[in-house]
C-alpha cells in the first residue's frame, strides 16, 4: 500500500520525520556519571565529558537527517524531575517506592516543595545555549521540558500532598506560582536563542488510562474538572509568547526500561480538552500499540495544528512493518488531513538515564526507517 498524494515538506517544527528528544546514553557518559557519583571525578570534569558526548550526538542526529536536534537529555537523570529540581522552592526527595510500571519500578525519587515556587535562574538555560552552539545554523536546536501540568501532577502525588498544602493552602496560589515560574524560565530560554520548545506531559496518558481513572474516582477526584485545571494551566504558560517561538507538546503513556504505565485506554475521554489548548503548534501522540485506541479523537485537532503520530516504538529495536505503518496513516487521514500529519517514535529512547532495551545501532536504524517512510509520503 502506497499513499499517492505528496504534500509539501514542512519548514518549521514539527517536521515530517521527527523525534521526541531523549537518546540512549553512551557508555562513556554512563561511566562518567558513575565516577562522578563515586567521587572519582568532579562536576566540572563530568560536564566536559557531557559536552563532548552531546557534540557527537548532534552530529549523529544530523547524519541521520533530522532537521531538529536535542542534547538527548544527556545531562539529566529523569525527563522531568531534573527540571523541577532546578526551580526555586523545590527539593529532591527520596520516597519508599518509585513509579510503578508494567513489571518494573523506577528509582524512588520525587520533587517536593520546600518553599514558594519561583524562578530566578535554571541550569537548563545554559544547557540549551551549549546545544544551540553545537547545532550550528543548519538545524533547529529544540529544548524539551516537562509541562506545567506535569509539575502540578507531581505535587499532587499522595506522598507530596501534605507538603504541598503546607506551603500552598490555597490551590489558586499554587497554580499561579507554577505558571509564573514557567513563564520566567521560557523567557530566559528564549533570550538564550530557543525557538522550538517541547512540553512533555504524562498527565493526559494517565487521565485516559482506565485503571488510573478508577483510582482517581475512588479518591473523590472529578476527572473532568481536574483535566480542565491542567489544560488551563498549560494554556496560561504558553500564552503571550513571542510569535517566532514554536511550542509543541508530547503525551506519554509511560516509558521506562522498555515498559509502560497503566492498562491503557484511548484518548477519547480527554481528547477535546487536550486538543483545545491554544498556542500548541503540534501534538506528539503515542499510537504504537492498541493501548492508545483509534484515531477518532484527532477530529478535535485544530486546523492550524499538526499531529505527530508516534507509530514507531522506541522501546523495541525491531523495525515495524512498512505496509502496516502506511495503513495506519491511511486510517488517521479519515480524521486529519495528510498535510497536518508528521511521524516519530512514540517517545524518547531514554526517558530516564537507564534507557530502553535496544542498542544505539537499533536506535539510529529506527530513525532512518522513519525518514525513509516519510520521504515516500512527503516531497
Amino acid at each position: 500500500m502506497t499513499i499517492q498524494i505528496k504534500p509539501k515538506r514542512r519548514t518549521v517544527t514539527p517536521y515530517r520525520y521527527d523525534i521526541v528528544g531523549s537518546f540512549l546514553r553512551s557508555q562513556v557518559l554512563k561511566e562518567a556519571r558513575l565516577r562522578c557519583h563515586n567521587g572519582e571525578i568532579n562536576a566540572e570534569q563530568l560536564r566536559e565529558i557531557e559536552n563532548a558526548e552531546i557534540v557527537k550526538l548532534v552530529q549523529k542526529q544530523k547524519k541521520v537527517g533530522l532537521q531538529a536536534v536535542t542534547d538527548g537529555e544527556f545531562r539529566r537523570s529523569w525527563w522531568h524531575l531534573d527540571f523541577f529540581w532546578g526551580l526555586d522552592g523545590v527539593e529532591r526527595t527520596i520516597l519508599d517506592r518509585g513509579y510503578q510500571f508494567n513489571g518494573a519500578e523506577s528509582r524512588p525519587e520525587t520533587a517536593r516543595l520546600s518553599g514558594k515556587i519561583t524562578f530566578s535562574s535554571h541550569p537548563f538555560v545554559s544547557h540549551f545555549a551549549f546545544l544551540k552552539e553545537a547545532a550550528g545554523g543548519n538545524v533547529v536546536a529544540r529544548q524539551s521540558i516537562p509541562a506545567a501540568a506535569q509539575f502540578l501532577f507531581e505535587l499532587d502525588r499522595a506522598e507530596n500532598q501534605e507538603s504541598t498544602k503546607a506551603i500552598y493552602p490555597e490551590r489558586q496560589e499554587l497554580v499561579r506560582d507554577i505558571a509564573i515560574a514557567y513563564k520566567g524560565f521560557i523567557e530566559a530560554l528564549y533570550d538564550a536563542g530557543c525557538r522550538s520548545l517541547q512540553m512533555d506531559d504524562c498527565t493526559w496518558g494517565a487521565l485516559c488510562d482506565k485503571q488510573f481513572m478508577t483510582l482517581m474516582e475512588q479518591a473523590g477526584v472529578n476527572i473532568e474538572e481536574y483535566a480542565n485545571e491542567l489544560a488551563k494551566l498549560n494554556e496560561e504558560v504558553v500564552s503571550g509568547l513571542p510569535d517566532d517561538l514554536v511550542v509543541t507538546t508530547h503525551v506519554c503513556r509511560g516509558n521506562y526500561v522498555s515498559t509502560y504505565a497503566g492498562v491503557g485506554g484511548g484518548y477519547e475521554p480527554i481528547a477535546e480538552t487536550l486538543l483545545s489548548i491554544d498556542n500548541y503548534s503540534g501534538y506528539y501522540l503515542e499510537f504504537d500499540t492498541d493501548r492508545a485506541g483509534d484515531f477518532k479523537p484527532l477530529r478535535f485537532l485544530k486546523d492550524n495544528q499538526q499531529v505527530v503520530l508516534g507509530l514507531f516504538s522506541s522501546k523495541l529495536g525491531e523495525l515495524e512493518n512498512k505496509e502496516d505503518i502506511l495503513k495506519r496513516i491511511e486510517e488517521a487521514k479519515q480524521y486529519v488531513d495528510l498535510n497536518r500529519i508528521c511521524l516519530s517514535p512514540q517517545c524518547g529512547f531514554a526517558s530516564t538515564e537507564e534507557g530502553n532495551h535496544l542498542t544505539e545501532e537499533q536506535q539510529w536504524r529506527k530513525l532512518a526507517f522513519i525518514k525513509e517512510i516519510a520521504e515516500e509520503i512527503w516531497e
